[in-house]
C-alpha cells in the first residue's frame, strides 16, 4: 500500500486522539463513584431485607399483643360479671357461693398472669419497633449517600462525555485527511491491537517498544517514502518522521 508521507504522519495525530478517547472511556468505566455506588447499593439491599424481617417480627408481636389484651379483657369481663352476681346477693347457697368466690379468685389470678404476658410482649414489641426504626434510619442514610455518589457520577459522566465529543470531532477532521484504504487498515489494526500506527524512532517501534533488526531497518530505508511499512513484530503501521533517523 502507498500513501503520501503527510497522510501517513496524520496517522500519528489520529492515534493520539484515539488514545485520548480510550483514556476517557477507561476513566468513565473506572470512576471511583461506580464502585462506591455498587457497595452502597449492596448495603442498602441487605438493610432492606433486614428491615422486612424486623417489620415482620414487630407486626407479629403487635398481633400477639392484641390477642393477649383481648384475653385479659375477656377474663376481666367474666370476673366483673361474677363479682356483680356475688355482690347482688342472688347466690344464697353456701356451696354455690363458695364456688363463685373460688371462680372469681381463679379469674383474678388468670387475669394477673395474662397481664404479665401482655407486659412481656409489650417490652419485646418496643425492642422490635426500636430495631425497625434503627434499621430504617441506617437504610435511608445509606440511600442518601448513594444518591450523592450518583450525582457525582453523573457530573463526571457529563464532563467526560463532553470532552469525548470534542475529541471525536477532532478525530473526524483528522481522519478526513487520510486516504480511505490507509484509514481502513489503521482502523483494522487498531481494533486488533488497540493502537493502529506508531512512530519509528531510531530503530525502535514505539508501538511495541521493540528494536528492529538491522535487516528490517535496511528494508525500511530502501522503501520509497510513500510506501506504507509495518512493524515486523507487532504488525502496526510504522510512520517515518525525522526522528526515525533514516
Amino acid at each position: 500500500m502507498k500513501a503520501a508521507p503527510a497522510a501517513q504522519k496524520r496517522l500519528l495525530d489520529l492515534a493520539e486522539l484515539d488514545s485520548v478517547v480510550d483514556r476517557l472511556a477507561h476513566r468513565r468505566r473506572t470512576l471511583p463513584e461506580l464502585a462506591e455506588i455498587d457497595e452502597l447499593s449492596a448495603r442498602v439491599a441487605r438493610l432492606a431485607t433486614q428491615v422486612i424481617a424486623a417489620e415482620t417480627e414487630a407486626g407479629d408481636l403487635a398481633r400477639e399483643q392484641t390477642k393477649a389484651e383481648a384475653d385479659v379483657d375477656s377474663v376481666r369481663v367474666r370476673a366483673e360479671r361474677d363479682q356483680k352476681r356475688l355482690d347482688s346477693g342472688q347466690v344464697s347457697s353456701p356451696k354455690d357461693l363458695a364456688s363463685l368466690q373460688s371462680e372469681i379468685a381463679s379469674l383474678h389470678r388468670r387475669q394477673g398472669d395474662l397481664e404479665e404476658v401482655v407486659l412481656e410482649i409489650m417490652e419485646r414489641r418496643e425492642s422490635a419497633d426500636a430495631q425497625v426504626a434503627k434499621l430504617v434510619a441506617e437504610r435511608d442514610e445509606l440511600a442518601a449517600a448513594r444518591g450523592v455518589a450518583e450525582d457525582r457520577r453523573d457530573a463526571a459522566f457529563t464532563e467526560i462525555d463532553k470532552e469525548a465529543v470534542e475529541v471525536k470531532g477532532r478525530r473526524t477532521a483528522v481522519a478526513a485527511d487520510i486516504p480511505a484504504d490507509l484509514l481502513a487498515l489503521y482502523d483494522k489494526l487498531r481494533e486488533q491491537f488497540g493502537v493502529g500506527a506508531a512512530m519509528l524512532q531510531g530503530a525502535r517501534c514505539l508501538g511495541c517498544r521493540t528494536s528492529l533488526s538491522i535487516a528490517e531497518i535496511n528494508r525500511i530505508k530502501a522503501a520509497s517514502h510513500d510506501e506504507v511499512v509495518r512493524c515486523e513484530e507487532c504488525r502496526r503501521i510504522l510512520v517515518r518522521t525525522p526522528e526515525s533517523g533514516l
